[in-house]
């Protein structure tokens, strides 16, 4: 199970609750990375958040030993871009924060997963009035990878609903709905909704720079 191509496949498969975009995408399947790195033993987080990885014992994270979605679709194939992943991350001291990780690992994550997916035979493109990504209408094959995914989505699990919140692919999670307990989950999901609160600040502050500057221009 890979937690960061189900959420890729979700947001290709969604019609979403905002404007999606990319850097939200990115920082939030960034975040699924931990996630899965986390439940595979690959990595563990120290008191002050920072990313200690795990003396290796195999050849990459491999599956998760933790719970899984239940009766359902089995495990999918080997993530490469997990492997990745694994083997990008800092291990001398003093190590990597989350919050750095998560910028790092997610720059043009969204389009690498989209890149992956096509190379495995996921996806293709149409030309379509909604652009998810300015480039192109994604259209999913049936597939078993589409299957896992839409079987996590309807099971409404907890980790993958939060990370779609965060990317914009869906509102943010009700009281009545189900929410991740562990607190290290929870410090993964708190640093994926802080890092997409910083871009959104970023982006708003370089539209009302963009606007003084137009409104000098045209005033000189």
């Amino acid at each position: 199970m890979s937690t960061a191509r189900d959420l890729m496949i979700v947001a290709l498969d969604t019609a979403p609750a905002r404007r999606l975009e990319r850097g939200d995408l990115s920082l939030a399947l960034a975040g699924a990375e931990a996630y899965d790195l986390l439940r595979a033993g690959t990595i563990v987080l120290d008191g002050g958040g920072r990313i200690l990885p795990v003396p290796r014992t195999g050849h990459g994270p491999g599956p998760e030993p933790g719970p899984g979605p239940g009766p359902g679709p089995g495990p999918g194939p080997a993530d490469r871009l997990l492997e990745e992943a694994a083997a990008a991350l800092r291990r001398e001291a003093p190590y990597e924060s989350l919050p750095d990780w998560l910028w790092r690992r997610g720059r043009g994550l969204a389009s690498l997963r989209l890149a992956a997916l096509a190379e495995e035979g996921h996806v293709s493109w149409e030309r379509s009035r909604w652009l998810p990504f300015r480039g192109g209408r994604t259209v999913l094959g049936d597939t078993a990878a589409r299957r896992r995914a839409a079987y996590r989505w309807a099971a409404d699990e907890p980790v993958l609903l939060a990370l779609a919140a965060a990317a914009g692919i869906r509102d943010e999670i009700a009281p009545d709905e189900p929410t991740a307990t562990d607190d290290t989950v929870l410090t993964v999901l708190a640093a994926v909704h802080d890092a997409v609160m910083e871009l959104e600040a970023v982006r708003r502050r370089r539209a009302i720079e963009d606007a003084a500057f137009a409104n000098v221009w045209r005033g000189a």
